[in-house]
């Protein structure tokens, strides 16, 4: 599959230099020179498969072509990353929410572009599996009341995210903060992989290929991730348990500046903040009940 990326940027210099750069990638390039242009494109063309945003251009800035990427049902699901000489903490934490999940800082490496590029893509590859997935199965899960579930690989992440998700008031909302809440109990609480090992692994392009490896491992036999879910009224909660050391958690509820320039460690935050009514850890790190009603937030 060949992904297509709009690159978007007022400065004919720099389409050019990222034109160079993701040269042999096999990515198919579409440039703006405005957000203007890139918004008519987007809507003529919403096959994108992500954008690279400058945010300070005259007319439609980034962050306006942001907000309107994010509010349009057919474009949100579209990863983008802000490209910005405006890395002030607040100038990003406003990026990080408006839904850009991802930064560069100009003058940026070609390394660096291409590892951000990668780590984007994947996750945006995810979300729509896990959103296809959720579209194929029926609603009858709203009846279900309790239930315990255990499991040990990412493959049974998306089928646990997208199981438990039909029992939810907002599916969509809730199978992506599922998701990543049974990722983080299984790379990071049972098979120990911190957040500087994930950033690199990251990187590098061999993260999944890192999770085989130590899922063999002998002193990983038989960790699982347990999982209760529970419903009172018109409030679910699920726990998910893991067999880790547990983490200072307080780091990763909110979007934090210093980490947006990182191919991972957001994902709590967006949990938290667009799945659930409450996300709590417990003890050390390795208990959380996310709780869902019937309105999200």
């Amino acid at each position: 599959m060949t992904h297509h990326l709009l690159i978007v940027d007022d400065e004919p210099l720099n389409l050019e230099i990222l034109s160079e750069y993701f040269d042999g990638q096999g990515y198919r390039l579409s440039m703006a020179e405005n957000g203007e242009v890139a918004w008519a494109m987007l809507r003529q063309h919403p096959d994108v498969d992500l954008v690279l945003l400058d945010r300070m251009m005259p007319g439609i800035d980034g962050v306006e072509l942001l907000k309107r990427i994010k509010a349009d049902p057919e474009l949100k699901p579209i990863p983008v990353i802000m490209q910005t000489a405006a890395s002030a903490p607040e100038q990003v934490r406003e990026g990080l929410l408006a839904g850009a999940l991802y930064y560069l800082t100009k003058p940026y490496e070609r390394d660096s572009l291409l590892s951000i590029v990668r780590a984007a893509l994947t996750d945006g590859n995810t979300r729509r599996d896990l959103q296809q997935r959720l579209r194929e199965h029926t609603n009858a899960l709203r009846l279900m009341e309790s239930a315990r579930f255990s499991l040990s690989t990412l493959d049974e992440v998306g089928c646990l995210a997208v199981f438990l998700a039909q029992a939810c008031p907002e599916p969509e909302g809730a199978v992506l903060g599922l998701s990543e809440l049974l990722v983080n109990a299984i790379e990071h609480g049972n098979l120990g992989i911190s957040y500087e090992e994930k950033s690199s692994l990251k990187r590098s392009d061999r993260w999944q290929e890192e999770i085989s490896r130590r899922l063999q491992l002998p002193e990983n036999a038989g960790k699982r991730v347990d999982v209760t879910f529970e419903r009172d009224g018109s409030t679910i909660r699920i726990c998910i348990t893991d067999q880790g050391e547990g983490f200072d958690w307080n780091r990763y509820l909110d979007f934090d500046p210093a980490r947006a320039f990182d191919p991972n460690g957001r994902g709590i935050a967006m949990a938290r903040l667009g799945s659930f009514q409450d996300l709590q850890y417990q003890g050390k790190g390795n208990v959380v009940l996310a709780t869902i009603g019937e309105t999200l937030p």
